[in-house]
């Protein structure tokens, strides 16, 4: 059997945002209704002097999803200081033989589907009238949760932080804000001010937010505690909070749930409970709710199959024989 190459530009040009949002929303459901294997993600530390700091590997795997006859392994390397800092390939295996369908790379796939997921999370649980929305965090995933959110909310104005100065300038011209009224903000507070929605995707280990910068009604998108010793919102304000997570054991092993010292007991429920009706959402206009995501295997597996089965209908992509 071959095995189908795909590059990080035929990925972005196979996957339509829309279409995999509504891929991905079946898919939490399934994972958190039906699912018999549970997350999986392995970090892999590199060593110290020889690769540049904060450089991690991970592996993550395996990824399933109900009705789509194969798996996923993704393997990727986070280097902070490259672009993109996140790179790697995800390589789909045909679930009866275990034959290698397909290899892409990694590194649109993944900022996607995580700025899809972002969406769902924003979609279920924040005001539906969310316009205004501060992005902590100006780099490739600020971007693309920004994208996200524009398919789901009416987003008119947005202020963006980071630590580095220019990085936010680049952000501000960015084709992701066009459209929108845009602001550099000078500091934490001045991005949060009168904010609707928070999205924090930093390299940050030492929590950033805190209770007294949460107001009524407003959402919270955190995406940087992927691993252990990783946080961004800081105990107090995820005790004020309606805390939803894509997987509760990984929120606490190496997720914003376990990064800020708490327990489980904090959790209200998982995205896919919440999708499927299992567990309510938002109920009131006053509550603050949390969006905590780890970034699962079964997203790299919604994504990568459509890409696949896209790219074989249309020629996309080489065969190769690995085997030869």
């Amino acid at each position: 059997m071959d095995t189908l190459i795909l590059t990080s530009s035929e990925v972005a040009d196979l996957l339509e945002p829309r279409i995999l949002l509504g891929a991905l929303r079946d898919a939490f459901v399934a994972h958190s209704t039906t699912r018999t294997v549970e997350a999986m993600r392995i970090p892999v530390p590199l060593p110290a002097g020889e690769a540049a700091a904060g450089a991690s590997g991970m592996l993550v795997a395996p990824g399933l999803v109900p009705n789509i006859p194969a798996y996923s392994v993704k393997v990727h390397a986070k280097f902070p200081g490259q672009s993109p800092a996140i790179r790697g390939v995800l390589i789909l295996h045909d679930l009866a033989s275990g034959a290698p369908l397909a290899l892409m790379e990694s590194s649109h796939l993944t900022a996607l589907r995580t700025g899809l997921a972002g969406a769902l999370g924003a979609e279920a649980l924040s005001p539906p009238k969310a316009r205004t929305v501060a992005i902590i965090g100006a780099g490739a995933q600020g971007r693309s949760q920004l994208a996200g959110l524009r398919l789901v909310r009416p987003i008119d104005v947005v202020r963006v932080f980071d630590t580095n100065a220019e990085t936010a300038q680049r952000f501000a011209s960015d084709p992701c804000v066009r459209g929108l009224t845009i602001a550099v903000a000078a500091s934490l507070e001045e991005a949060l001010d009168d904010a609707d929605l928070i999205v924090t995707a930093t390299w940050a280990r030492a929590p950033f937010l805190f209770r007294r910068h949460l107001r009524s009604g407003m959402h919270i998108t955190t995406l940087g505690p992927d691993e252990p010793g990783k946080c961004e919102v800081a105990a107090d304000a995820l005790e004020a909070a309606l805390v939803v997570v894509d997987d509760r054991r990984l929120a606490v092993e190496m997720g914003a749930i376990g990064g800020a010292c708490l327990c489980s007991d904090v959790i209200h429920a998982e995205l896919g409970e919440v999708l499927a009706g299992k567990r309510s959402g938002r109920t009131d206009a006053t509550q603050i709710t949390v969006f905590a995501s780890v970034g699962l295997a079964f997203q790299d597996l919604a994504a990568g199959w459509l890409a696949y089965t896209l790219a074989r209908q249309r020629g996309i992509g080489r065969r190769v024989d690995l085997l030869s």
